[in-house]
């Protein structure tokens, strides 16, 4: 099939890919110039495992296209995607303009029978108004051409979106024509060979259907949190209690391992955005609200344990941080702990030594940007040397068996706070670490 993608962030990057590597001919729209010169010259804007290699060789293959020319890529498409960013508003509304700009624009551009797929995450009923957008530019234009408007949810986990893409556990599909629903069949039948993974629904509630799997998953993580600081209070170990409930198959182990709070692109804004939409139609969403609560104060956990251990004055003490990403496997810092646990420390008083394998130049150029007393370094052992103490904020795989003799040698003291989502299973206390983690005293 042709499909147009337009956007080519994040989810227009690997959704466009993916569809390419089944052997469709695909056109990734973007209006950044820059940004489609580079993927032209092969050059990766983000980074996602597997993702570089896939574009080159589909690129070779003639199957993928980058260009700045949305009606040269419409004149050829059966499906057009929206992949465009919805950040979120000051009122913690999702930002529809750039969907609607595209759909202004498809309106403008078309030239025949297209398939429009939502694959932004939109409250509920965009649809309605992308369609009408839409049709207003057709009937400015004056011509009758037909088109539907579908929801299609993406579930992609970053540092897993290849596989996740390519083996989808469920592809949902919301649409109210017969038509559309065979079309987007067609085009994902490649990807599983079982279509019970294939979910049709109307649209609203396929539109739904995304906010509500990500605020599920948020609750679990919040909910983990909750119980890790009260295990703290009486004496309990968070882990033990994980193990305990994670065994139960209705609960399961997915998404329960305390830690220092969620972040991303999607849990915290998706999150928000609910709560905005359930307020909007006269409904008090309180435990979404109080989900967002829980994961806010839960990103400075870390950095309390660090004042209890040293006093609020931190100045002239040095923290070695391990991770800077919101999670392994990728270089997205978007509402990441390190960004909070590292300014509340330089705030009072301390300098930070930081490492992480993607994510540095993320924090330098954005995310830190400006942000005083903060030093990179190149490796994670360099990050010890005159350090007080490690700070470790993301489970990077490099960082789960380190040489606990070089952490003790290099290290002033052999202190270490643990904010990542799991456990370490060496003894630190044995091995002669000062060592305080999240769900135990």
């Amino acid at each position: 099939m042709n499909i147009a993608i337009i956007g080519s962030g994040y989810v227009g990057l690997v959704s466009g890919t993916c569809f390419s590597e089944m052997g469709n001919k695909v056109t990734c729209v973007d209006i950044d110039s820059k940004k489609i010169e580079k993927l032209n010259k092969g050059v990766i804007p983000i980074f996602e495992p597997g993702l570089e290699q896939m574009i080159l060789k589909n690129v070779k293959n003639k199957n993928l296209f980058f260009t700045t020319e949305l009606g040269q890529a419409l004149k050829s498409s059966e499906i057009a995607f929206i992949a465009v960013g919805t950040p979120m508003g000051a009122d913690g509304a999702a930002d529809l303009q750039y969907v609607l700009s595209v759909a202004k624009s498809i309106g403008q551009s078309m030239q025949k029978r297209l398939v429009v797929v939502d694959k932004s995450t939109v409250p509920i009923g965009t649809a309605d108004k992308v369609r009408v957008t839409i049709q207003k530019e057709l009937d400015i234009r004056k011509v009758d051409l037909e088109f539907d408007v579908v929801s299609n949810p993406e579930f992609l986990k970053e540092g897993a979106a290849i596989a996740d893409f390519m083996k989808p556990d469920r592809v949902v599909i919301g649409a109210d024509s017969e038509i559309a629903f065979k079309k987007m069949k067609e085009l994902y039948s490649p990807f599983f060979r079982s279509h019970d993974r294939f979910i049709s629904m109307d649209i609203r509630s396929a539109e739904m259907t995304k906010y509500a799997a990500n605020a599920m998953l948020a609750t679990k993580i919040s909910f983990m949190n909750e119980i890790a600081n009260i295990c703290e209070k009486v004496g309990a170990d968070a882990n033990k209690v994980r193990i305990g409930i994670g065994s139960d198959a209705r609960i399961g182990y997915s998404f329960i391992y305390p830690g220092a709070g969620y972040g991303g692109s999607c849990f915290p804004k998706d999150v928000k955005a609910l709560t905005k939409i359930a307020k909007e139609h006269g409904y008090t969403a309180q435990l979404i609200t109080a989900v967002e609560e829980v994961n806010d104060a839960q990103k400075l956990v870390i950095a309390q344990k660090i004042v209890k251990r040293f006093g609020a004055d931190l100045t002239g003490l040095t923290f070695g941080v391990w991770g800077l990403a919101f999670k392994p496997g990728t270089d997205d810092m978007r509402e990441a702990p390190a960004i909070y646990v590292i300014k509340e420390l330089v705030k009072r008083g301390a300098k930070i030594k930081a490492y992480d394998p993607k994510a540095v130049n993320e924090a330098k150029e954005h995310y830190l940007k400006g942000v005083q007393n903060i030093e990179y370094v190149a490796s994670k052992y360099e990050v010890l040397k005159n350090a007080d103490a490690l700070v470790l904020l993301t489970e990077w795989k490099e960082f789960r068996s380190p040489d606990f003799e070089e952490l003790k040698n290099q290290l002033k003291s052999p202190i270490i706070f643990d904010g990542r989502n799991q456990y370490n299973t060496f003894n630190l206390e044995e091995k002669g670490f000062e060592y305080y983690q999240i769900g135990k005293q």
